[in-house]
């Protein structure tokens, strides 16, 4: 087998006349297939294995599924670009948890990144997809296609979305609990005093916007306290000055992090002050953030447990499916809180 230059991949035909047996006997071999009245012995199976191992053969990942076997080979999909600069610090968390279980499990990880781009979004289930090389898919994406979650139900595909999911209670996921920690800082808001809140949410209707925002009503509704609240779609940071301008909140919640620094230089430049006159409360979910060269107060999503526990699951259900109970399949994480120093008691007039 030794020579100089790069070594050509063997074929199942030349493994066989290496070993002395028939191709047959090779692909039963690579199948691990028992239940079959072709009878090995156990010394060919070994010579088989023996000398697949030391010329470094892979069988084809194609030929493979279509036998029933595993390849190991785990795919990860994103319903938006994940590699952007401006993405980093939400992608590179979720991706090294998913790298590092991937590792862990013996697995390889293979990135969709051929899925053509319809109407403004990315779509997984098209004609020609490789879907089916890898024996199941981690989901990313902050919207996802709803339709596409039903159809990879129906076909039995397994798969995990990261993120919580509404409708089909089929859907398996991992998610983080951001309704509970965005109730927590409004809460801390209200101890504090404030009754006057500015709440600038993302136009998504993704399941985390929601949640943010149920966290957030459901905290002041639960209060008993006389409290004026505006809820602002705020899409740019012109928008968020804008809202701010017009509400005169004592603390204002932002859901984009992008928006959370640039209120804060604009707070500051204008005399306002980070928070001696108002506070700021990010709610991006990322683990860092700045207003105005301040330590924001923020919710910090555990992102990479997030996507070690996706792929976790995944594995399960690929390769103990019958052993993963409906609570199992439909986690949701603990969200924690920075403290920060941007939310203090509102300045008395």
């Amino acid at each position: 087998m030794a020579g100089s230059g790069r070594t050509k991949r063997l074929t199942q035909k030349q493994i066989a006349e290496l070993a002395g047996v028939s191709q047959a006997t090779v692909s039963l071999v690579l199948s691990g297939r028992t239940d079959t009245t072709m009878r090995i012995s156990e010394s060919t199976r070994q010579r088989v294995l023996d000398l697949l191992q030391e010329t470094a053969y892979a069988a084809d990942p194609a030929a493979r599924m279509l036998a029933g076997q595993s390849n190991n080979l785990l795919g990860v999909f994103t319903y938006e670009p994940a590699f952007p600069y401006e993405s980093a610090d939400f992608y590179v968390p979720l991706l090294t948890g998913v790298e590092s279980a991937a590792e862990d499990l013996g697995a390889d990880l293979l990135v969709f990144t051929s899925a053509p781009v319809l109407e403004g979004k990315r779509r997984l289930l098209q004609p020609g997809t490789r879907l089916r090389l890898a024996d199941g898919c981690v989901l990313l994406g902050r919207e996802m296609d709803k339709d596409e979650l039903r159809e990879l139900v129906e076909l039995d595909y397994p798969f995990v979305a990261v993120g919580r999911r509404d409708g089909d209670e089929r859907i398996p996921y991992v998610g983080v609990d951001y309704a509970t920690a965005v109730a927590d800082l409004t809460r801390r808001a209200l101890a504090l005093g404030h009754r006057r809140f500015l709440y600038l949410r993302l136009p998504f209707q993704a399941e985390s916007t929601q949640d943010r925002l149920a966290g957030f009503l459901e905290a002041l509704a639960s209060s008993g306290e006389a409290v004026a609240h505006d809820v602002v779609e705020s899409s740019s940071a012109s928008q968020a000055i804008a809202a701010i301008e017009d509400a005169a909140p004592t603390v204002v919640l932002i859901e984009d992090p992008a928006q959370v620094a640039a209120v804060g230089d604009v707070l500051e430049r204008t005399g306002v002050g980070v928070p001696d006159g108002m506070s700021v409360i990010a709610l991006s979910g990322r683990d860092n953030g700045s207003a105005g060269g301040r330590d924001v107060t923020r919710l910090v999503a555990p992102r990479t447990e997030l996507g070690a526990a996706a792929v976790k699951l995944l594995w399960k259900l690929i390769n103990e499916p019958g052993t993963v109970s409906e609570a199992e399949r439909r986690v949701m994480l603990d969200c924690q809180i920075a403290a920060g120093s941007t939310l203090a008691s509102p300045r008395r007039s």
